[in-house]
């Protein structure tokens, strides 16, 4: 049997946790910080998870994660 092949795309978006759910980075945080509030700023650096509908579908992308 090969090797799967893992989406190199939804690896560098995606984490699978410990327990199994799938973490993604909250969405915004890339440019325009200075309209966004400081205090908006330190909640989108946090990570997110993505909802559970979804997971299945990412979880194929990433075979090995």
């Amino acid at each position: 049997m090969p090797k799967m092949k893992t989406n190199k795309a939804a690896s560098k978006r995606f984490r699978v946790s410990g327990t199994g759910r799938v973490r993604r980075p909250k969405q915004g945080g890339n440019h325009g910080m200075q309209e966004k509030s400081r205090k908006r700023l330190r909640r989108l650096r946090k990570n997110d998870m993505v909802d559970k509908t979804l997971q299945k579908k990412i979880r194929s992308l990433l075979p090995y994660g």
